[in-house]
């Protein structure tokens, strides 16, 4: 019987060939299909979303909280004021009262929130919207912001986007290249649209990002459109803020300034009682006193002495106090009513008394209550200027201490004054635990230096205050062995009294750069930095070496009659 053998049919290999061809060309078909997917643009066109109802655009970010629009006025959020426009010292909200103070170096301008009237220095200043508080956070109107700092808004009603610029700033700008150009919700061609612009649209540029530039539609529309469809074009300038004439604090020709403070103590002062004071171009008579927390002032003001002063060519600069009362301090400083009625006075007694200028002598301050000091110097000083008055403020040099030096922001306080006295003494205090210069050459220069480079204040405000008193410093054992040392204030009369009276003969001590003298008395060591000729004449060399603005002495009953010729022709020789 014959056997059958079975063969595969060639027709099989054939058909397995197809297969596999096919299955790769659709394999690569669907590759081809997801590349093509991967390089198509979304052609997906939607509404511009920024996350809330009248977002804030400024400088190609969202800003955190919206305006609030009202009767087509925009209300800006207190957090954008201070963070994103850079304005927090200069708009000060108290949540407590609901007043607002917004000052520049001209105007002070204060409204509360929920209410329609205000004042900018002491004019009315009508607003059309009062400033308001929502969900917890203040909102301004934009108008004295305006007016202020030279904010340039614009709102387009149609896609709801408020768009906020600074005064000064600058931003590029571009066109569309053609008219298929389109803006973006993301630097990415994935991304839906959210604008379509036309053939040389304008457009502002914010920034920049791995080929696409971050832009603005002239109707506030936001986002990125491809660099290769953008043509850069001029830069936008917003018009910088126009200050009215900035005051020109008084200043003396060819020479610099000669204060004396006039301690006034209880009685007024007996002009007819004081010498020539040659050079001598401003008094400061120690006359208002803050009395309490309310802000109420005390006052020993004396026409007849302005008229002494006017008549003599010297112009009253008088002293302003806290009282060196820390709690009472506290309390006057923490509210913007109080400050304003400190302010009220200072301005009616510059008005009745015909003042030049108030110096600002605040000492033994709470450090809390340094911002708050601050404020109220910026609050003060264009309602003293618009009455051409000048500010000074006396400044301790620095120092750890919490009460007498801390408490000063010397750098912001620099910016808001015409003139800043630095108290360059009582190095060595009364209560000292050790001898010493009430104000070492060294130390003064050091005192002085810090204050210009660490704190940045123009050389051409600040006054060396300089001492015309010293310490006699009284060394004695006790029973232990230990040294105990006691002081006393003695002015330039007193100390040439004991130098001639005990045949003294002073010697230079490098360590102070000041003359010094010693004796024994009652079994103890009395020793004596001098303030004298020599001593003045070195700190006027400092005056010159830093170009500062002059000198102001504490005070004119220590003086001796010829340390004025003596200070004058310091000031005045060249160079």
């Amino acid at each position: 019987m014959e056997t059958v053998r079975f063969r595969p049919r060639r027709q099989s290999g054939g058909w397995l060939k197809w297969v596999v061809l096919a299955s790769g060309l659709l394999a690569a078909a669907a590759g081809m299909w997801l590349g093509w997917q991967r390089l198509a643009p979304n052609h997906t066109e939607v509404k511009p979303s920024y996350g809330a109802e009248h977002p804030i655009l400024f400088h190609g970010k969202v800003a955190e909280h919206s305006a609030v629009i009202e009767q087509d006025v925009i209300s800006l959020p207190i957090s954008f004021i201070h963070d994103q426009l850079g304005l927090k010292e200069e708009v000060y909200v108290e949540e407590k009262t609901g007043n607002i103070v917004l000052t520049n170096a001209n105007k002070v301008l204060r409204m509360k929130t929920n209410a329609l009237t205000a004042t900018i220095n002491k004019k009315p200043y009508p607003l059309r919207i009062a400033a308001k508080v929502k969900d917890n956070i203040a909102y301004l109107p934009i108008t004295p912001l305006e007016e202020l700092y030279g904010l340039h808004a614009e709102y387009n009603a149609e896609n709801d986007i408020v768009t906020i610029m600074r005064a000064g700033d600058a931003v590029q700008r571009g066109i569309a290249e053609d008219g298929d150009t389109v803006v973006r919700r993301g630097p990415s061609i994935k991304e839906p649209i959210v604008k379509r612009l036309a053939g040389s649209d304008p457009v502002r540029i914010w920034g920049e990002k791995e080929g696409w530039f971050t832009v603005q539609s002239t109707d506030g529309v936001m986002g990125y459109a491809q660099k290769r469809d953008i043509q850069l074009t001029e830069t936008e300038q917003i018009q910088p803020y126009k200050e009215p004439a900035p005051f020109t604090a008084w200043k003396v020709i060819g020479s610099k300034i000669n204060l004396t403070w006039d301690a006034v103590y209880d009685n007024a002062i007996d002009t007819n009682q004081i010498s020539e004071m040659p050079g001598v171009n401003v008094v400061s008579p120690t006359w208002f006193t803050l009395m309490d927390g309310k802000g109420n002032i005390s006052s020993k003001a004396d026409m007849h002495y302005v008229q002494w002063a006017h008549n003599r060519g010297m112009q009253v600069w008088a002293l302003f106090s806290n009282g060196f009362d820390p709690e009472r301090t506290t309390a006057a400083l923490a509210s913007a009513n109080t400050r304003l009625q400190i302010i009220r006075q200072l301005a009616a007694f510059a008005e009745i008394y015909k003042l030049q200028g108030i110096n600002l002598d605040f000492e033994n301050v709470n450090t809390a209550d340094k911002a708050n000091l601050v404020q109220f110097v910026r609050e003060l000083t264009p309602i003293m200027h618009e009455q051409n008055v000048v500010v000074s403020i006396d400044v301790t040099p620095k120092s750890n201490s919490e009460l007498w030096s801390l408490f000063l922001d010397r750098s912001a306080l620099g910016k808001a004054v015409d003139y800043m006295m630095i108290m360059a003494y009582d190095e060595h205090w009364a209560s000292s635990p050790e001898s010493g210069s009430v104000a070492s050459l060294p130390w003064t220069e050091q005192s002085v230096a810090r204050i210009l480079e660490e704190d940045g204040v123009p050389a051409n405000k600040v006054v060396l205050g300089m001492p015309l008193y010293a310490r006699l410093w009284t060394e004695k054992k006790d029973a232990d062995g230990k040294v105990k040392v006691t002081s006393k204030a003695l002015g330039m009369e007193a100390v040439e009294a004991i130098i001639k009276e005990r045949k003294l003969k002073p010697v230079l001590e490098a360590e102070s750069g000041q003359q010094y003298v010693e004796y024994e008395a009652d079994g103890a060591l009395q020793r004596i930095w001098l303030e004298n000729d020599h001593s003045i004449k070195a700190r006027i060399a400092l005056v010159k070496k830093y170009g500062l603005a002059g000198v102001a002495t504490w005070q004119r009953q220590f003086q001796t009659d010829d340390i004025w010729g003596i200070i004058h022709q310091s000031l005045s020789k060249l160079p």
